[in-house]
């Protein structure tokens, strides 16, 4: 599979939030494996209050099937709570895979 697009997605924690954050981040595996479309996902901590979601995809349909999927719904659900801000979501292309 040829895998050329992504989704980068910084996510910031409201204070008191962080360990509520990073389990809601482990909860969307199990969503992300029932995306066809999405070939890796990735979910990580950068510091104690900085987290994001790196996500790949084979082509464009794969990524806005997952924009327009159950992560971003549960996220947008539970982000006034959780986020000291908006996500930072970046559409990017990637230059090489190993």
């Amino acid at each position: 599979m040829n895998t050329k697009l992504g989704i980068l997605a910084l996510l910031e924690a409201r204070p008191g939030k962080s360990e509520e954050l990073a389990a809601f981040l482990e909860q969307g595996r199990e969503l992300a494996l029932a995306e066809e479309g999405t070939v890796t996902w990735y979910a990580f901590m950068v510091d104690e209050t900085t987290y994001g979601i790196f996500d790949s995809f084979a082509s464009e349909a794969g990524r806005q099937a997952h924009l327009e999927g159950e992560i971003p719904r549960a996220l947008a659900q539970v982000g006034g709570e959780l986020l000291a801000k908006e996500p930072d979501i970046r559409l990017v292309e990637l230059i090489a895979v190993k």
